[in-house]
């Protein structure tokens, strides 16, 4: 699996964060479960996303 770079997580994380706000409140679920879907379609590696679903799950 390839590694982002501390800048690259930031933006992300600006995007995610913009994205959210822009689905506003209601559609949140809906948008994170989208996206969810998409960037499994992108590992194309169930095992690999159910390990990082799992690790999301930690210290919530």
């Amino acid at each position: 699996m390839n590694t982002l770079s501390a800048t690259d997580l930031e933006v992300v994380y600006d995007v995610l964060a913009e994205a959210l706000d822009q689905a506003t409140p209601a559609k949140a679920e809906l948008f994170l479960t989208k996206l969810a879907l998409l960037g499994a379609q992108a590992i194309g590696d169930a095992q690999t996303f159910t390990e990082l679903t799992r690790s999301a799950l930690q210290d919530l």
